[in-house]
């Protein structure tokens, strides 16, 4: 009876890897994607060219821009780069940061599952490091002073100095905190909530250089007025009426047919058409104002009506930048002309004024008394310096909204790693048991990012990393870190280099709690098929083109 056949419970077609294998994989793959972006840390940071699809260029050294472009086979490699797109969404800075920790995590376990740890084990100990890391944080945060412009701006500026706009000084910096601090809605508690998708916009426009970029106290979009000969195109306090409807004759929902009789019912029809309109103009024009925007259409002769009481109108405008509208100027959004009333005016523009940049008419409505909405003007050379300085810009306006949210400052510059790496090494001693040596393991494992901030500047890593941890082993001072740009040693104060608390918090968090996740990995099952539709039957036959049909399919586009 020994010798019966083996017994299959995987279908031929299934893949398993399991255990240290795929460890062993699966800390590759991290390592892989930590690598692919580790240049792209601090100041002295290398820039990405990537390729995409369809022949454009993206040039950047934004972590999650990059990781977003790149195609990945390997499973745990895909779950890195999820990482860095949850820290851009809740955050929206720390990109680069939260894959290196990752990374650097996985690296140092590593030595720990070819010793025959147990994974959980290293994670209960990585869980450990993380809850006195935070601990740490908050020893060393330092409230700031969200009016306090000079603090903000070094604050916005130590995040943007890694990025491409770090050498055009201040800019970048004040547009963000201008943006943010314009559109922020106050929640009460000292709480201030920005939200940037909805209520900043940025218009990008080719021309010109960086240095005429501003932030718009009221909303700019890409329109001109309707019937540009008649119409004002620049109206002084204006009063303003948003509609989403469209001021035209109404049209059958379906077909609708109509016998005409005589002659005279033609007529009729007409007139009826037309008195519509000028009752919906009427219902307008009552309420006198200067410009109607609309974000449907409008019909020629509501535009007669309208040109002639001296009224400008924009038609077709996209509901966002409608909303923008009337954020700015504080009107209410109108659905039907009928039910318009004095309160839905929009009286606080200073200005409606259209400009012809570059060869594109641009309408704006600007000076508003407190806006809660506004536009950031962005020019430049070319698209692709324009692309990456929105990119920059989005960074810079998160960490502005981060700050208004949670107004705690951290050293940057590495600073706040090490000294989370040396209080972690201290505490080591006390920790008992096996879970000893991973804990210490993750303590040397958060001084990745200021020997990636060393090897970035291009100098002598070992002896620089011993100098700053003497530094901070006896805790004097826990705001020693390196100034990307010099390479030297100092106080992170003098320098201005700080971070935010939520990024920093949000960083150590992701990336330690996805380290523990790809360890507690130990099998991977591929090759799992979807399930054939009954009666599906067996494989088909693979079907061969004639030369008749091979082009009908799809046709190769030119």
């Amino acid at each position: 009876m020994a010798l019966h056949a083996p017994v299959l419970v995987l279908k031929d077609s299934l893949k398993r890897e399991s255990g240290a294998k795929v460890h062993k994989g699966n800390i590759q793959a991290a390592k892989a994607v930590s690598d692919i972006i580790r240049t792209t840390l601090g100041p002295r940071s290398m820039l990405k060219m990537l390729l995409d699809a369809s022949g454009g260029i993206v040039v950047t050294n934004d972590g999650n821009a990059i990781l977003r472009e790149i195609d990945i086979a390997h499973p745990a490699a895909k779950s890195m780069i999820e990482l860095s797109r949850t820290q851009d969404e809740e955050v929206g800075d720390g990109t680069t940061s939260v894959i290196i920790l990752a990374g650097e995590m996985l690296h140092v376990a590593e030595a720990f599952i070819e010793k025959n740890y147990h994974p959980t084990v290293i994670c209960r100990a990585y869980t450990r490091a993380l809850e006195d890391a935070l601990a740490v944080l908050d020893k060393i945060a330092m409230p700031v002073d969200v009016n306090d412009r000079v603090a903000m701006l070094g604050l916005v500026k130590s995040s943007i100095g890694t990025k491409f706009t770090g050498q055009f000084g201040d800019l970048i910096a004040d547009l963000a905190i201008d943006a943010t601090t314009t559109a922020g809605v106050d929640l009460g508690q000292g709480m201030r909530e920005v939200d940037i998708k909805k209520y900043i916009k940025v218009e990008k426009i080719p021309g010109g250089q960086l240095e005429d970029s501003k932030v718009l106290k009221g909303v700019m979009f890409n329109k001109d007025v309707v019937a540009p000969g008649k119409m004002k195109r620049k109206i002084v306090n204006p009063r303003i009426i948003l509609l989403d409807c469209p001021v035209e004759y109404k049209k059958g929902e379906n077909q609708t047919n109509a016998e005409l009789m005589k002659e005279e019912d033609w007529q009729l029809l007409l007139e009826l058409e037309e008195e519509y309109i000028k009752n919906l103009c009427a219902q307008i024009l009552k309420f006198k104002p200067d410009l109607v925007v609309t974000e449907k259409g409008l019909s020629d002769l509501a535009i007669h009506y309208l040109s002639k009481a001296g009224v400008s109108a924009i038609r077709r405008l996209r509901k966002t930048d409608n909303n923008r509208i009337a954020k700015a100027c504080g009107a209410v959004i109108v659905n039907r002309p009928e039910e318009l009333q004095e309160s839905d005016v929009g009286t606080r523009a200073g200005l409606f004024e259209v400009k012809k940049i570059g060869d594109e008419y641009f309408s704006s409505i600007i000076d508003c008394q407190d806006p809660k909405a506004c536009t950031v003007l962005l020019r430049g050379a070319s698209k692709d310096v324009l692309n990456e300085v929105e990119r920059n810009l989005q960074d810079a306006m998160s960490v502005a909204r981060n700050i208004l949210k949670n107004p705690k400052l951290l050293p940057g510059g590495g600073a706040a790693e090490l000294t989370v790496s040396a209080t972690l090494k201290q505490k080591s001693s006390s920790v008992e048991g096996v879970e000893k040596w991973p804990y210490e393991a993750a303590a040397l494992a958060f001084e990745a990012i200021p020997r990636t901030l060393l090897q970035n500047c291009g100098l002598n890593v070992i002896r620089m990393m011993t100098q700053l941890q003497g530094k901070h082993a006896n805790g004097e001072n826990p705001w020693v870190g390196i100034d990307g740009r010099s390479g030297d040693i100092v106080d992170m104060k003098e320098r201005k280099i700080w971070d935010s608390y939520s990024v920093k918090a949000q960083t150590f968090k992701t990336a330690i709690e996805s380290a523990c996740m790809l360890l507690r990995i130990d099998d991977i099952v591929s090759g799992i098929k979807k399930k054939q539709a009954p009666g599906g039957g067996g494989p088909k036959q693979p079907q061969i083109e004639t030369e008749g049909d091979a082009d009908t399919e799809q046709m190769i586009p030119e």
